[in-house]
């Protein structure tokens, strides 16, 4: 299994490759659609400003490869802003649009407590979870954001709160998410990428 990674400039490509080298996966990185259209698994990493993301994304022409390689069916992977980049919306950049594969607002998180949310963080299983198989209900993942998708429609298969309830791994078809970062989150992380190659093999 070959993994695409959508590079729009984001620092944490670099220890994701590694995360995947470690799990005895090759990967690739990609900026141009013709690389996406030949992808048979895509993980899009985020750090930093959604709409730096959102412009990359667009400026690069990557938007319309990377719908149309999900819409066929290739494995998704969105970490942190990936799965933010997943909604409609952000409050980050509110002028900008999302991939729209799922219907709702990514918002900030409470300024009752303390930002960014960063740290490590247990997860609380809304419903079975593909990507969680496995894993225990004990484990710790660890987060870096300041926003957070907080209205869920169905897609959220795991939950996290700090301040307010938001999705931390959201689930749908051939489409994944996770708001925290598994390449930092130990052996729980590690096994969550392993889950998702076997899914998309």
């Amino acid at each position: 299994m070959n993994v695409t990674l959508i590079d729009y400039g984001a620092g944490n490509v670099t220890s994701v490759e590694r995360a995947l080298e470690r799990l005895g996966a090759a990967s690739q990185r990609s900026t141009s659609p013709a690389c996406l259209a030949k992808a048979e698994a895509l993980l899009l990493p985020g750090v930093g400003h959604y709409g730096a993301l959102i412009r990359a994304l667009d400026e690069r022409a990557l938007r319309a490869p990377l719908l149309a390689a999900i819409q066929r069916g290739v494995p998704f992977l969105g970490v942190c802003l990936g799965l933010q980049a997943l909604y409609e919306t952000s409050e980050e950049a509110p002028e900008l649009r999302g991939l729209k594969l799922f219907s709702g607002s990514v918002r900030s998180l409470p300024a009752t407590v303390k930002l960014p949310h960063m740290g490590w963080n247990r997860l609380k299983l809304a419903r079975p979870s593909r990507l969680l198989m496995g894993i225990s209900a004990d484990a710790y993942f660890y987060f870096a954001h300041s926003f957070a998708a907080t209205t869920m429609n169905g897609e959220a298969v795991a939950l996290c709160r700090h301040g307010a309830e938001f999705a931390a791994v959201v689930e749908e078809k051939n489409i994944y998410g996770v708001q925290f970062h598994p390449e930092k989150s130990g052996g729980p992380g590690a096994q969550l990428l392993g889950n998702f190659l076997r899914l998309a093999a």
